[in-house]
This record gives C-alpha cells, sequence and structure tokens, in this order.
C-alpha cells in the first residue's frame, strides 16, 4: 500500500475510534454521586460516598496499613446507568499519574466504557492525573445499558458525567446473578497486569455469566488477613474465590488458608468457595526454590479442599491454576508473574466452568 494511502487509512480509522473533544453547549452535567448512577463492586460506597473505596473507613484501624492504602484503589468498581444521550463525558481525578513498567495506564490509571455489553473506549489521566474525555455511543435515540469500569491500582475521584442536553437518565438493569461473587487474593487477583479495567478475570467473567463482583485483591498483601475475612461476612456474596496463593510464603499459606475460610464458615455454612492454586510461573522450571514453593502450595491448597470436603464441607472446591493458566499459556504473563489481558482470558476460561456450577449451586462439581 502506497503512502498516501496508509495515512488515508489510518485518519479514518483515527475519526472512528477517537473520542469527541469536549463540548460546553447542549450537554447536560450529572454531579457525581446520583442515585441513578449505580456504583457496583465498592459494596460500602453508600457508607463513604463520595469517597471511591473497597473498604470502609471504620476497617481503616483494623487493617495493615498497606492492606488500607491499596483499599483506596477502585478496581472491580463500576458505574453503571441506561440513557437515551448519543454521547457520554466523564470528569474525573487520580491523585497525580503513575506510569509501572509493566501495566498500560489505561489499565493502571483510566476507564473503561462499555455499552450493551461491549467495549466502546477508554479513558485516561493527563500528566496531572486530570480525566476529561467525551464519546460518541450512537446514532439514534433509545436506551443503552452503560458501564463505566474505574482504574485497577489507583483511586479516582469522580465529579461528573455528561450527556445530552434533553436525554433521559435511569438506574441500570439488575444482574443477573445480583448476589456479587467475591475475590480475594494478590495483585494478581486485583488485575495486574491487564491493559484495561474492564479486562481484569473477575471482569471478563462478571460480562459473560452477567454477575455482580467484588475486587479485594491487594497488590503484595494478600496474606490472609483475618480483619479482610470479616469485612467479607458483612457482605451478601454468592461465591467467594480465594485466590491468595502468588503472596505468603508456602508455611504461611497454610497456616492462613484455614483460618481464613473458617472466618467464612462461621458465618455462612453453605456458601460456594472456591480455593486457587499457583498458575504456571517460568521460573518454576529453572529455579528450584520456586518450583519448591509453586508444588507446596498446589499441594496445600489441595489436601486442605479435600480435607474439608471429608469432614462434610461439600460446599468447597479446588480450582488447578495451571488449567486456568499453565505452560501453554506463558504469552499470557506480562513479566513472568502477571498476566496481561490474554493471559486474564486463560484465566477466566478456566475458572468459568468452576464458577458456574458454584452459582448454580451444584456443590458435587465444585
Amino acid at each position: 500500500m502506497c503512502a498516501p494511502m496508509m495515512l488515508a487509512h489510518l485518519a479514518i480509522a483515527l475519526r472512528v475510534a477517537a473520542p469527541l473533544p469536549p463540548q460546553a453547549a447542549g450537554r447536560q452535567a450529572i454531579p457525581f454521586p446520583d442515585p441513578r448512577l449505580r456504583v457496583h463492586g465498592l459494596p460500602w460506597f453508600s457508607e463513604d460516598s463520595p469517597v471511591l473505596r473497597r473498604l470502609p473507613a471504620r476497617f481503616k484501624d483494623r487493617l495493615r496499613p498497606a492492606v488500607w492504602a491499596l483499599a483506596q484503589h477502585t478496581t472491580g468498581g463500576r458505574i453503571r446507568f441506561r440513557t437515551d444521550s448519543t454521547t457520554i463525558g466523564v470528569t474525573a481525578e487520580n491523585p497525580g499519574f503513575s506510569n509501572m513498567h509493566h501495566m498500560a495506564s489505561v489499565g493502571e490509571n483510566g476507564f473503561d466504557i462499555y455499552v450493551d455489553g461491549a467495549y466502546l473506549g477508554s479513558a485516561w489521566p493527563d500528566g496531572g492525573g486530570r480525566i476529561t474525555r467525551e464519546w460518541q455511543i450512537g446514532r439514534g435515540r433509545r436506551m443503552r445499558n452503560v458501564m463505566l469500569y474505574l482504574p485497577l491500582y489507583k483511586a479516582v475521584t469522580v465529579h461528573e458525567i455528561r450527556l445530552d442536553a434533553d436525554a433521559k437518565l435511569e438506574p441500570p438493569l439488575a444482574y443477573a446473578v445480583p448476589r456479587p461473587v467475591v475475590y480475594y487474593g494478590s495483585s494478581i487477583t486485583q488485575g495486574g497486569c491487564a491493559s484495561n479495567p474492564g479486562g481484569s478475570y473477575q471482569a471478563i467473567l462478571e460480562r459473560r455469566l452477567g454477575a455482580d463482583f467484588v475486587n479485594l485483591g491487594f497488590s503484595g498483601n494478600g496474606l490472609g488477613d483475618r480483619a479482610v475475612a470479616e469485612a467479607i461476612c458483612e457482605l451478601d456474596p454468592s461465591c467467594v474465590v480465594l485466590d491468595f496463593w502468588g503472596n505468603p510464603p508456602s508455611a504461611q499459606y497454610a497456616a492462613a488458608l484455614p483460618v481464613f475460610v473458617e472466618v467464612l464458615r462461621r458465618k455462612w455454612p453453605r456458601l460456594p468457595i472456591l480455593v486457587t492454586d499457583p498458575f504456571y510461573f517460568p521460573s518454576e522450571d529453572a529455579v528450584p526454590e520456586v518450583a519448591r514453593e509453586q508444588a507446596a502450595k498446589r499441594r496445600i491448597t489441595r489436601e486442605f479442599v479435600a480435607h474439608r470436603r471429608n469432614e462434610g464441607d461439600h460446599w468447597i472446591g479446588h480450582v488447578e491454576g495451571l488449567k486456568m493458566l499453565g505452560r501453554d499459556h506463558a504469552i499470557g504473563l506480562v513479566d513472568g508473574v502477571h498476566c496481561n489481558s490474554l493471559g486474564f482470558f486463560f484465566a477466566a476460561r478456566g475458572l468459568e466452568p468452576h464458577l458456574r456450577r458454584a452459582l448454580g449451586r451444584r456443590p458435587e462439581g465444585l
């Protein structure tokens, strides 16, 4: 293809993909929060509104400082609504701009917008953390389902949502599975390192299953903290997925896993609980210590779940991490440890049948 034609095609692509420039006229600004703009994935929002965080302020003194700091990251948070507007705008702000070497800025700091279940575009901050974006979402006046995914690895303040001047705004439709799936774990659970906020394995499963979710992954700090288990006990989950094998050494993991599960079981004797074990790390083929730790955690998880089931707890299940992301899926890792978006697709695909059985209340298949 000649250079002029290539430039012409590029110009067309940019016109299609680029968001609209900010529009001052003919718009209505909806200050956030608003009862029609429903917040999902941040279950204590009603306590701390307008602050968007994953654990309530009253838990601050019960949590390790690192966990509390990470709880300010809005991973798993979504703003959902219905509108007949043909455009959507957002103004929001991060506390500064950061850029990890192994994670795209959009996933770390930005927003995704989905319309009627399909990805439409993204927004990301300027150098000062300011996010201002407009999207064209349709050409005709009809009601559409809109979802904004919040940043995976950053706190954010949402100032307003903008619509066409005469557009309707309504609360969203309910999820098919309205009681959330609660995920607890490490940086991988938190969404590191998806390229987009809608690319975590939990978000992929949310869209596939119509299942609301809460993400309680804490980068480097998924250590089985009892206080987090106690926080989960304040919710009404449909299932809990324990995915915290990545952070504690095997001995600490072996001690923490039974305690965490027991806290949940005291509240819910028949709540489906899925326990994952390690994904494939390429280093386990080369570094004996890594191989020993990975093998130990797989054994600990397998034996713990088998023991619980033998003791009569049929609502707990074991999910093999190697079936979520195995050796053949190593291209799904960004740094040999954390998943890229492809890796999260693999992980979601591996977890999906187990989660479907759990949500269908079929303990024999967990």
